[in-house]
């Protein structure tokens, strides 16, 4: 049986790569703390340190165990969040997991302002989480719901989704470069320039697919930069750093610098979906559901919501 406290801190430890800072941190002396460590060793038969005068450092296996157990003391975070709340008969709440594009297009800060007009009482934890942990979330009911940029398999057992709205790509370049006197603007036109691509940092199989509609639509990009968001993205356009994608509700109030044309044979959007747990345990988790799906715009083109 894993032991949270000897989790927690281990990861101490592989963040700070210096027993003393970890042990600083944590409040306790270091050799506590390193007898943890070492248990904690011994219990997995795994050593998850390379140790030297000098530093302490991941061994290859510390690295993935130290994911791993960053994910499962956020899931032990988000259930003692919730077993407080439920003790305090607060209807227990409501956590709830997003991607970025979630607030950037204001679906889910309206939803949350109904929300808070129509149940003042209830209380909101919010978890920035990848689709997949937000998908785990769901099936362990840690999450109440999710919002993300792919819907879970049609075929899913636990999980259902609905669409809430789909955001065109426009094409987002420097002031002064020189393609930003020309109203239209061809693929070849782009073909072989410095890009900057969004959120493909986090989701590798992101950047195939970037390049992959790209090309199809008959450029290749010279990927240089990776921004974690689009905000990020435009500023570094706005530097000269490169062109990008940017969806059409973030470039409302366009970054000064920036120049933003529309590409009609460059069928790209970003798409958000709504999933949820099919197996509803509280009214307000439907509720809530209800109302995030009363913001959603039209439903991307090639799929369909699949009935609750």
């Amino acid at each position: 049986m894993l032991d949270l406290r000897q989790l927690r801190y281990f990861v101490a430890v592989a963040e700070a790569e210096h027993v003393g800072r970890a042990a600083e941190e944590l409040h306790i002396s270091q050799s506590p703390l390193s007898r943890q460590i070492a248990q904690l060793e011994k219990n997995l038969g795994l050593t998850l340190f390379e140790r030297s005068q000098q530093r302490i450092r991941l061994t290859a296996d510390g690295r993935v165990f130290l994911t791993e157990a960053r994910a499962l003391l956020r899931h032990a975070d988000r259930l003692e969040n919730l077993g407080r709340r439920l003790g305090r008969g607060e209807e227990g709440g409501l956590c709830i997991g997003y991607v970025a594009d979630a607030m950037h297009t204001g679906v889910l800060p309206a939803a949350l302002r109904t929300l808070q007009e129509e149940r003042p009482g209830i209380h909101v934890a919010l978890y920035s989480l990848t689709a997949e942990e937000q998908f785990v979330g769901l099936r362990q009911r840690s999450l109440d719901i999710a919002l993300v940029q792919q819907p879970p398999t049609a075929d899913d057992p636990d999980l259902l989704a609905a669409p809430l709205l789909e955001d065109p790509l426009l094409l987002a370049l420097p002031a002064s470069h020189p393609l930003a006197g020309r109203k239209d603007i061809t693929a070849h036109d782009l073909d072989g320039l410095p890009w900057i691509a969004v959120g493909t940092s986090l989701e590798p199989a992101a950047r195939d697919a970037f390049v992959a509609a790209c090309v199809a639509s008959g450029f290749t990009p010279d990927i240089r930069l990776d921004a974690p968001d689009p905000l990020t993205a435009l500023g570094l356009v706005a530097s000269g750093l490169g062109l990008a994608l940017i969806q059409k509700s973030m470039v409302r109030g366009t970054t000064e610098g920036v120049e933003v044309r529309e590409l009609p044979w460059h069928q790209a959007s970003v798409h958000l979906w709504a999933a949820w747990h099919r197996t509803d345990l509280r009214p307000v988790v439907a509720s809530f559901r209800a109302t995030v799906l009363t913001h959603r715009a039209a439903p991307p083109p090639a799929q369909q919501a699949r009935p609750a």
